[in-house]
């Protein structure tokens, strides 16, 4: 009987510790803060998003996910609900992205406002007020080389258009014109030197010791001048083909260096990821390392200390066996 007596005892005792743990922690873990309700609806991804995941206002905690769900009004989006605290200065310009919290792959929402308004939401057809969300920094970095290798794509296509076979026959024909112009110039050259010693040796004979007639000095000037005509109207088609050939050159190479041209575009691509695309990624790799540092001097400090789980970091009292253990006297607990 008295065994039973002691069995109730102590069974009325656990159950009372029990109940007095449960309504510890129910007291520990109330949420007595005023929050406001509101609503994000998106077609993007929402990955690492889990409820009760923190929502913060350019970095402070303001409040939490409650739910996520889809949204019935419109048809594929995702609907995530959270509460934020009424002192947040939530207004119709603030807006919302998602963020990743270190190299865990758990995300929370990050709000932020533009200040272009400082008035408060307004309700979305009778329910909460809705925050837009925007693409956070890793969907940008995606959007931003999809674009650039959409650019590089054109570039590469507009450098292969112009390197095509076509467009080398047209180069390789007007460096072959060029080549057949200055062909031309040295015969014309050729000929007006050649006219130029017929008229000197003609002079010689007119008026030096053998002078010959004035009318055999006509004729042999009339060749002349027709040598030199020939030789203008020989010069002016080369001229010609030369001015064709830089002309086809010149509209070959604007196709490469000129306005929305190759050259162009790939400035344009180049000049987006060192001005956009590398500093992201940069701090993105100095959030990672900074986790992984914390993560490091956890698993140090639990692999020396492993009971600093259940008892934190101060010194653990010495037990039975122990150095420096004092047994309890009698009539403690």
């Amino acid at each position: 009987m008295e065994n039973k007596s002691h069995a109730l005892a102590a069974g009325l005792f656990v159950l009372v510790v029990s109940a007095m743990l449960i309504a510890l922690a129910a007291w520990l873990t109330r949420d007595t803060t005023s929050r406001d309700t509101y609503e994000l609806s998106t077609r993007e991804a929402v990955s690492g998003l889990q409820e009760q995941a923190p929502v913060r206002f350019r970095g402070v905690s303001v409040g939490k996910v409650t739910r996520i769900s889809f949204d019935p009004a419109k048809r594929g989006n995702v609907l995530v609900r959270i509460a934020v605290d009424k002192d947040a200065p939530v207004t119709r310009s603030t807006y919302a992205t998602l963020n990743f919290q270190g190299v865990t792959g758990l995300s929370f929402v990050q709000l932020d406002d533009d200040g272009s308004s400082t008035e408060p939401p307004e309700s979305h057809e009778g329910g909460p007020p809705r925050i837009p969300l925007r693409a956070g920094l890793l969907g940008e970095i995606t959007d931003r080389a999809q674009a650039l290798v959409d650019k590089l794509d054109t570039t590469a296509e507009r450098i292969n258009t112009l390197l095509a076979d076509e467009n080398q026959k047209t180069l390789l024909t007007a460096v072959q014109s060029l080549g057949d112009a200055a062909r031309d110039m040295g015969s014309a050259a050729r000929s007006v030197q050649q006219f130029a010693i017929n008229t000197d040796k003609t002079i010689e004979a007119q008026f030096g010791p053998r002078h010959s007639s004035i009318p055999q000095l006509v004729r042999q000037t009339t060749r002349a001048l027709q040598s030199v005509e020939g030789a203008g109207q020989q010069a002016q088609r080369t001229l010609a083909k030369l001015d064709d050939a830089a002309s086809e050159l010149k509209n070959g190479m604007s196709a490469f260096t000129g306005q929305g041209g190759a050259l162009e575009r790939l400035n344009e691509s180049a000049h987006t990821i060192t001005t956009t695309t590398l500093p992201r990624i940069q701090h993105l790799t100095e959030d990672a390392s900074r986790t992984l540092r914390r993560i490091d001097r956890m698993a140090g400090t639990l692999s020396d200390n492993p009971q600093a789980l259940l008892y934190g970091d101060g010194p653990i009292p010495p037990g039975p066996g122990e150095p420096g253990f004092t047994p309890p006297r009698a009539g403690t607990p």
